[in-house]
């Protein structure tokens, strides 16, 4: 792994994983950082989220090999041009957006002249914020690197070793094949979930304190998803339009199925959809992306 100056730009839940990530595993590579908002800089330091935390985009990537822009992804563009002046002409720019297509294009415009290779680290709690961060957020989960057509074969292979190094496992993926797993993977659970504890809160017949009183597993868990960034998720579904209204229409034309299905009385059709998606979810733990301990592990982290 070649890199040896790590930039980190947004220092939230990502961005201060990423540092203290790099710390723990990753210990001789040289990490500096920086976030537009003076109180997140002011508690980073506190946090060492970085060896250092500059009080200029400018400063924060000079000399860096490694660019990583932790920003939501309708601010990337922006943040690309205030760091630009520092870069070195052959550092290596990417990112841990949600949506891969905008986002080559955008830093592409941003910056023509330097190498841009994005990445989603798929991993993530509800918590954001410089507080939320942690080294060990990156283990067992997979990091899906997309690069651009005519990438350096050696630098994306620098840049799959660093996120090896974090604990990831790694997949190369095309950018629009990216965004279209994600949409249903990622982003739908994400938008019926806003969608689901909005709808719940708005109920006239059922007070907001009997939805949070009564809030069994189903919806709690829910309320979990529905709690995420709203900036960042804003900014993921405006990114990525197109393969989540792909996924929605899909989702929609599925739920209208079961709805007929319960209008119907049509049992056995239930019965083989819920058989269907139990399977799914016993093949998700068998590959460790999620725990099959009853609550989720819940009761041994409180």
């Amino acid at each position: 792994m070649s890199f040896q100056h790590v930039a980190i730009i947004g220092l939230g839940l990502l961005g201060g994983s990423i540092g203290l990530a790099v710390e723990a595993h990753l210990p001789d590579v040289k990490t500096t950082g920086y976030d537009a908002d003076p109180a997140v800089r002011e508690r980073a330091r506190a946090r060492n989220l970085c060896g250092t935390i500059a009080d200029d985009p400018v400063e924060a990537v000079r000399d860096a090999d490694l660019v990583i822009l932790c920003v939501p992804v309708g601010a990337m563009d922006a943040a690309a041009k205030a760091f630009a002046p520092g870069l070195l002409p052959e550092a290596v720019i990417s990112d841990v957006g949600s949506s891969k297509l905008s986002v080559s294009q955008s830093l592409a415009k941003a910056l023509p002249d330097h190498t841009i290779i994005p990445a989603h680290p798929v991993a993530g709690t509800e918590e954001s914020g410089p507080d939320a961060g942690f080294s060990s957020l990156f283990h067992q989960r997979w990091c899906i690197i997309t690069p651009p057509d005519g990438a350096a074969e050696g630098q994306i292979a620098n840049l799959k070793s660093f996120w090896q190094g974090l604990g990831s496992t790694v997949e190369i993926m095309d950018a629009k094949h990216h965004d279209l797993v994600l949409a249903v993977t990622s982003h739908i659970p994400h938008l019926i979930a806003y969608t689901i504890v909005g709808t719940a809160s708005d109920l006239e017949e059922v007070t907001r304190g009997e939805v949070i009183k009564y809030s069994a597993g189903g919806f709690r868990d829910f309320t979990r998803i529905a709690a995420s960034d709203p900036v960042m998720w804003r900014d993921v579904f405006l990114n990525n339009r197109d393969a989540v209204l792909d996924m929605l229409d899909r989702f929609l034309g599925d739920l209208a199925l079961m709805r007929e299905a319960i209008r119907a009385g049509d049992g056995e059709m239930m019965f083989d959809q819920f058989s269907k998606t139990r399977a799914i979810r016993r093949r998700i733990v068998e590959q460790g992306q999620d725990d099959a301990r009853p609550d989720f592990g819940r009761h041994d982290h409180e």
